[in-house]
């Protein structure tokens, strides 16, 4: 008998072994099968005892790979829905294949291109979804949730065309928008609002954006906000997409939280845009030991029914083994051979498969090779459709195998360069049309034209089509454009509390926005409409006071007492929390924020979600986000706290945010602000709610969002002047003048400047003016500029305008006009942020701000490093002065010498 202590050391090793015997026993029975029937057979009997154990309820660890075979097999699948007419979805599906290769094609001649291999290999996982599952938005509820993989989107812009949604015209303009009549390349909202709902190129968002989706249905639902516990998130993605580190990041979240309502589809057609996915590897097995391993249900959809008969010869296993052991860029080969390559090279590989082979003839193994794929029967796709959305308390993902360019012929299908290849011939076209059946004469291609195919409007397959999305509750995917009710304006009170400051106090804008959104959640119109976001900085951000009153939701609610219970402001999670807590990550918190930001058109209730972050890992971080939040149509705050270049002392280069309005100046919906008072805060909120929630007026874009720099500096916030509110909306009002800040000017006509300072920078605009009036004898104004971005777009309006013939003064230019001498920003970002509007500015321009990597060092370290602290605008602005003559140059000398510079 085998010894068990002469085994390899094991965590087995550390629990108390009731029967040696009895284990000993069971080594041996291994060992003598592995000796009698092989290690292969042995494998086999281990992994049966582990499935039955894990059927059985016995707590062992999960298997993290099966063979390379279908999850279920043909025996098992389920019958068709009733009424379903399998004729007529070939038919149906026969018309959009075409229809999309066709639209490439034409679009080809005005060298736009587009992706055809794609829709040609996804074609029945996405028929069968819309024939059978995915639910519209005209029946119960908000129907489901589909982000559709960004190549294949002329595949979708060909069924809205058979369904009567989209005309010839259109087709005919993919990918030519500038008219006013074209179709985008890709899912986007923003482009196409009635169709696409999510945008989901760049590749790696949609999956993280899904799940996330998925996760905010439950929060919708958990608050009593909008049942949609009916709604099903269903992503389409390809093999090739899972390598974008977004794509799996949240895996763990998902089955973490048990999202049950949430289908990944993986269309595993073994190829990415140069080649292979895994040349050498499998990326079925590698992907489904990684969603296995995170908690998911795995569903494999792999092998067409043809090749049931090639299963039930293989008494040995030898075929299942060679199919596991066959590297994808390998099976692909055998995708472009002849049957004698394949009985050489595949079935060589044992005598036991070259005796399986002789039973088999080069049609039936061209048939399973060339073409029957469980991505390609609309049944095998049924079976896994039906196994996913009946599988509870886990997301599952679905592994569909299929051939990358199917049904577009031998000089498409997996090819290599097929991603790059964007027409066929008129040749190709014809094998096409009578491959799939399609009643399209030979005259229809007049002068080398491919003609679009349409059975008629009251064609049986239309009427067949729209009767089944009838059935699931209207067209799909479809996106609701009908405007929501306003929501009614919060009281002014929470607002009016910052516009008295704050007196002797020193507060830093950071805690003026959390205070101000604690005021706000508690309006009892509104208040349980916002959603506030975090990674895991609440406390650094001032917020933990949210934490008993909000609570931070957690789809299990609190099952621990938390250690700090006893405490006032103790750590609360609750099934309804309102709080979305979501760890350190800044990717799955805008996942969260732009799931929230659109539900007033995905659920049809509009939410206010604030994301507040480090503005350093922000838009550095994930501005690709911030631009699928734009193109999404989302609306709400982004809030970069502990913002500027300066005023975090001590995290040094990484934490150093310089730069974020910069990146935000480049999205055109967002509305980027860098206030430097509680009262400018409170303005911006108010206004953001307006516009974007309240009663906007037509000329308004509400489909916006805005981003708030707050700094964590506490500094006296000022009372509000009077009559500002057009300039901090707009970007620039003057806070004061020499006059009325009460500083003393020793000659009358002394030479004036004005000093604009934006966010924290003009606390040391204000410490300049003074300095400079005491000590140099210069007049200063200092101006508020809460947004040179917006000072910037005004302007280029107004050139746009001037070409039109309209005579129209920017803002910033009518603000400024009757300001005296030259003009200095000052600015804790880069002098690219001030430097937007110095072209529509008449006096003479200048610049100051922090440029160049951060460094760890305190607040006045710092800024004298980057020459922005207040001894530098003085020196600055007396050496503008002195450049026009009217202070004496050795002034400039003077200061810098004794300032230390």
């Amino acid at each position: 008998m085998t010894d068990p202590r002469t085994l390899q050391p094991s965590e087995l090793d550390q629990l108390p072994d009731r029967d040696p015997q009895e284990t000993t026993e069971w080594l041996d029975s291994l060992k003598a099968v592995t000796d009698a029937a092989g290690p292969h057979r042995a494998a086999y009997l281990m992994r049966r005892t582990l499935e039955g154990a894990e059927g059985a309820g016995v707590s062992l660890p999960k298997l993290l790979e099966t063979d390379y075979v279908n999850t279920i097999p043909t025996s098992a699948e389920p019958e068709f829905a009733p009424g379903t007419d399998e004729t007529m979805e070939r038919r149906i599906a026969a018309w959009n294949r075409w229809n999309a290769a066709a639209m490439v094609t034409r679009g080809s001649k005005y060298g736009v291109g587009g992706h055809i291999a794609t829709f040609a290999s996804a074609a029945w996982l996405y028929e069968t979804g819309f024939n059978h599952f995915f639910r519209g938005k005209e029946g119960d509820g908000s129907g489901d949730q589909l982000y559709i993989q960004g190549h294949a989107s002329p595949g979708i812009y060909a069924r809205a065309f058979l369904d009567g949604r989209i005309g010839e015209d259109q087709l005919d303009h993919f990918r030519r928008e500038s008219g006013g009549n074209g179709l985008p390349s890709y899912p986007h909202p923003r482009r196409l609002p009635w169709l696409w709902e999510f945008p989901t190129v760049s590749m790696g968002l949609g999956p993280l954006s899904a799940i996330y989706q998925a996760r905010f249905n439950r929060y919708l639902t958990s608050r009593g906000i909008k049942d949609v516990s009916d709604s099903h998130v269903w992503a389409f993605l390809g093999d090739g997409e899972m390598d974008e580190p977004e794509s799996t990041a949240a895996l763990g979240l998902a089955s973490r939280e048990g999202l049950d309502n949430l289908t990944f589809v993986i269309n595993c057609n073994l190829q990415r845009l140069d080649g292979p996915v895994r040349a050498n590897f499998k990326i079925v097995q590698e992907l489904e030991a990684q969603f296995r391993g995170a908690g998911w249900n795995v569903v494999k959809s792999l092998w067409g029914s043809a090749w049931d008969e090639l299963f039930q010869l293989d008494v040995t296993g030898a075929l299942v083994r060679r199919l596991r052991e066959v590297p994808d860029a390998q099976f692909q080969t055998y995708q472009t051979r002849d049957a004698a390559y394949i009985r050489e090279h595949f079935f060589g590989a044992e005598p036991a498969l070259v005796e399986l082979a002789k039973l088999i003839s080069d049609d039936k193994i061209s048939e399973c090779f060339h073409r029957s794929r469980g991505g390609h029967e609309p049944r095998k796709v049924y079976a896994a459709y039906r196994a996913a959305l009946a599988h509870k308390g886990a997301p599952t993902v679905i592994l569909a195998q299929t051939v990358k360019g199917f049904t577009l012929g031998k000089g498409f299908e997996s090819k290599n360069a097929n991603h790059q290849m964007k027409k066929l011939t008129v040749d190709e076209f014809k094998d096409m049309r009578d491959l799939l059946e399609l009643p399209i004469p030979d005259s229809a291609f007049a002068d080398g034209q491919v003609p679009y195919g349409h059975p008629g409007a009251d064609s049986p397959e239309v009427r067949y089509l729209t009767e089944r999305r009838a059935a699931l509750g209207g067209p799909a995917p479809a996106r609701r454009t009908q405007p929501v009710a306003p929501l009614p304006a919060p009281a002014d009170k929470a607002f009016a509390a910052f516009d008295k400051g704050s007196g002797s106090q020193s507060v830093a804008t950071t805690m003026a926005f959390v205070r101000l959104v604690k005021d706000l959640v508690r309006d009892k119109e509104t208040g349980k409409r916002w959603v506030p976001i975090v990674p895991d900085e609440a406390r650094t951000f001032g917020m933990e006071s949210l934490f008993p009153s909000l609570g931070i939701y957690s789809p299990k609610g609190q099952t621990y007492e938390p250690v700090d219970r006893d405490q006032l402001m103790y750590y609360k999670e609750a099934v309804n929390g309102q709080i979305l807590n979501e760890g350190i990550t800044e990717a799955g918190s805008m996942a969260d924020f732009i799931a929230a930001a659109s539900a007033y058109s995905t659920h049809g209730e509009p939410m206010i979600p604030f994301y507040i972050f480090y503005s350093m890992f922000g838009w550095q971080r994930t501005a690709d986000q911030m631009w699928q939040l734009a193109d999404q149509l989302g609306r709400g705050f982004l809030v970069g706290a502990t913002a500027g270049r300066t005023t975090l002392t001590g995290e040094g280069l990484q934490h150093a945010d310089g730069h974020s309005p910069v990146i935000a100046a480049t999205n055109p919906a967002a509305l980027s602000y860098d206030p430097a008072f509680a009262y400018e805060v409170a303005a911006i909120v108010k206004e953001g709610l307006r516009r974007m929630y309240g009663e906007a007026t037509p000329e308004e874009d509400r489909d916006v969002f805005y981003y708030l720099t707050v700094y964590n500096e506490p500094m006296p916030q000022p009372a509000k002047p009077a009559g500002v509110d057009e300039g901090i909306l707009r970007g620039l009002y003057r806070f004061n003048t020499a006059e009325s800040a009460g500083v003393e000017v020793a000659a009358a006509g002394a030479p004036r400047i004005q000093l604009l300072g934006s966010g924290t920078a003009i606390h040391w605009a204000l410490q300049a003016q003074k300095m400079l009036a005491e000590e140099w004898g210069v007049a200063a104004d200092v101006w508020s500029a809460t947004s040179f971005t917006e000072l910037r777009r005004d302007a280029l309006e107004a050139d746009e305008a001037l070409l039109r013939g309209e005579q129209r003064e920017p803002y910033v230019r009518q603000v400024l006009a009757d300001a005296e001498g030259p003009v200095l920003a000052v600015t804790d970002y880069m002098r690219q942020v001030p430097d937007q509007i110095a072209q529509w500015v008449e006096q003479d321009w200048s610049s100051l701000g922090a440029d160049g990597f951060g460094l760890s060092d305190p607040r006045e370290g710092a800024r004298r490093h980057f020459g922005v602290d207040a001894e530098s605008v003085v020196v600055a602005a007396l050496a503008q002065l002195a450049r026009r003559g009217e202070v004496p140059a050795r002034s400039v000398k003077e200061a810098r010498e004794r300032y230390g510079l």
